[in-house]
């Protein structure tokens, strides 16, 4: 199975295009030790030609033209090897690459009930033919065979429930609610062969079932968001707490570090990242931290192989 980062960041990827604090700025100007990120996707095949992507960020059309191995295959006047799509929730950071993908390219899409039916809903995905978009609903706790146009693709996919929160082009709709629901916000168990994978691209807190679920996983991809609860506080980028937007911290006796440290998983990336996150920087003390925990940050144009 092979895995490839197609982006790495949370939304706004980094540097964020409005954003003048100091990693978007020293990023964008090259003062600071720090390659640019997209937003947040990766892609996984098992026979390396026919690919199931994994959420599908703004920054996908940016994010194809980087990857030789998700271009049309030669011969074919339109094509991709991109066979599926999987979305972990219906965030935009997670669906609005979808429209990147209209250009009548059948592929199948698959995602909870619950975020199919917030595509039912909004018109401009109608943009997504359903004639060659099939919109497959994604059971939970229930491993399902990924198909394509071109039949199975040798990847199966169990998908678990994780605290999160509802969109936030849903918030005021919520009524005040804004955990969401067992379908709002999902991880993935990805596996082919005897080789398996889990991706948490979002998760608010860290329940008994996350952690047996990804307990004795070969890979790791989980939440990098923020360092800390209150960092946008204190950089002045933003007015909400990582607990508010429905992220945990990285750092702290209530972070991931602490609260994974003694679960045996083969390999331990954060993906995710915001570009308030210090963690970002090769050089700064969070980077060591983490480092010397046994993790490491997600990178655009990374290849995994399990």
């Amino acid at each position: 199975m092979r895995i490839l980062v197609l982006g790495g960041a949370a939304g706004g990827g980094v540097p964020q295009w409005n954003c003048n604090a100091s990693i978007s700025s020293g990023v964008r100007e090259g003062r600071i030790e720090s390659p640019c990120r997209t937003q947040a996707s990766i892609a996984v095949s098992s026979d390396r030609e026919r690919w199931v992507l994994v959420n599908a960020s703004p920054d996908l059309r940016q994010q194809f033209l980087e990857q030789r191995q998700l271009w049309p295959r030669p011969g074919r006047l339109r094509d991709s090897p991109v066979q599926a799509v999987l979305l972990t929730g219906g965030e935009i950071d997670n669906v609005a690459g979808l429209l990147t993908m209209r250009e009548r390219q059948a592929f199948s899409l698959w995602a909870t009930r619950q975020v199919l039916a917030m595509l039912d809903d909004n018109p401009i995905f109608e943009a997504l033919d359903r004639d060659l978009v099939q919109r497959c609903p994604l059971p939970l706790d229930r491993s399902v065979a990924i198909t394509g146009p071109e039949g199975e693709l040798g990847i199966r996919v169990l998908a678990f429930p994780v605290p999160g929160k509802v969109p936030l082009y849903l918030e005021k709709r919520a009524g005040g609610d804004l955990a969401g629901s067992a379908e709002g916000s999902i991880g993935l168990e990805i596996s082919a062969g005897e080789r398996t994978f889990h991706y948490v691209p979002g998760c608010a807190s860290l329940t008994p079932g996350i952690r047996n679920r990804i307990d004795g996983s070969d890979l790791l991809f989980f939440d990098g968001t923020l360092w800390s609860d209150d960092e946008m506080i204190a950089a002045g980028t933003g007015q909400k707490t990582g607990r508010r937007m429905g992220h945990m911290s990285i750092s702290g006796p209530e972070g991931s570090i602490a609260l994974l440290r003694d679960l045996k998983i083969g390999r331990k990336i954060f993906i995710h990242v915001n570009n308030s996150n210090p963690a970002l920087l090769a050089d700064s003390p969070q980077r060591a931290e983490l480092n010397r925990a046994g993790w490491s940050i997600a990178a655009d144009g990374m290849e995994i192989d399990l």
